[in-house]
């Protein structure tokens, strides 16, 4: 054997102990002390390697804002192409103003349509007082579609000096000048509008009272006054239950006996059992103070 091809084989030795350039490896010493083969550890190694690649690559693009620029980008194409918002189209409004709803539909960044966030625009209806339910869509190629459920007023609430439409659940949908209040019920007093629901409940137990109730007065936040046409004020218990089977049985002695419509001033039912009547002061006859206990 020459010199030269001992010199060549040797030379060709040495270079399969040496990992190809550009290839990720598992150091020996580590691959004896792990229970699989080198080629197995260094392709698991290559695998490791590249997620970490592309992760670094989603983090940097991530932080660059590129995805959200593309995206921008790609929906005012589509805008340009003719899909971008010339009209709205409101349904379901019969009471409320329409103006709030066209100026928050056209409150948007973009007006192309892929870009026009249906949810946020149905976010911000819910948050105006006559809106009970919303839904929002787009109508290709050029119209923003909005169903509007509206609330449905059901009295007027009196808090201090100001007047407001309330729905049943005792929502406030708008103010009302007192120059144009509805023929509903008036309730009064802080807070009464968070109780109309229990008072509904109350006047349900009586129907033949409520068409002739004028006004109630939630009284010291724990009980109600009921004002009626005729000019009478029948005050009720405390208590849901007190106050229901008191104003039933007032109903039962009214239909029998009229006791609404006989010039009557107040009627307490307060004392379980009983009921209190005041009548007008005769002529002559001397004012007496009212008592601490008619809250």
């Amino acid at each position: 054997m020459s010199a030269a091809h001992v010199r060549r084989g040797s030379g060709s030795g040495r270079k399969r102990g040496k990992p190809a350039r550009g290839k990720v490896t598992v150091p020996r010493k580590l691959v004896d002390k792990l229970p699989v083969q080198q080629d197995s550890a260094n392709r698991l190694a290559r695998w490791a390697f590249g997620l970490f690649a592309a992760a670094a690559v989603a983090v940097t693009l991530v932080a660059l804002d590129i995805p959200a620029k593309a995206g921008l980008a790609a929906g005012e194409a589509i805008g340009d192409a003719g899909f971008r918002v010339r009209s709205v189209d409101v349904q379901g409004v019969h009471r409320m103003d329409r103006k709030p709803v066209y100026q928050i539909a056209l409150d948007q960044k973009s007006m192309a349509m892929p870009l026009v966030d249906v949810a946020a625009i149905r976010e911000r209806l819910l948050q105006y007082g006559w809106v009970k339910d919303a839904r929002v869509s787009r109508r290709l190629p050029d119209t923003l579609v909005i169903d509007i459920i509206e609330r449905k007023p059901t009295a007027i609430w009196q808090d201090s000096s100001k007047l407001s439409l309330i729905d049943a659940e005792g929502v406030v949908l708008d103010r009302v000048p007192i120059s144009a209040m509805p023929d509903l019920p008036l309730l009064i007093g802080p807070g009464a509008n968070a109780q109309s629901r229990n008072l509904q409940a109350l006047l349900q137990g009586a129907p033949t009272l409520g068409p002739q109730l004028e006004s109630a007065t939630w009284v010291g936040r724990r009980r109600w006054d009921l004002n009626f046409q005729s000019g009478e004020t029948v005050a009720l218990p405390e208590g849901q239950a007190d106050a229901k089977a008191a104003l039933a049985k007032f109903a039962k002695l009214d239909k029998s006996a009229g006791l609404l419509g006989r010039g009557i001033l107040r009627i307490d039912l307060r004392i379980p059992g009983k009921m209190v009547v005041r009548l007008p002061r005769a002529p002559g006859e001397p004012i007496v103070p009212e008592t601490k206990n008619q809250s």
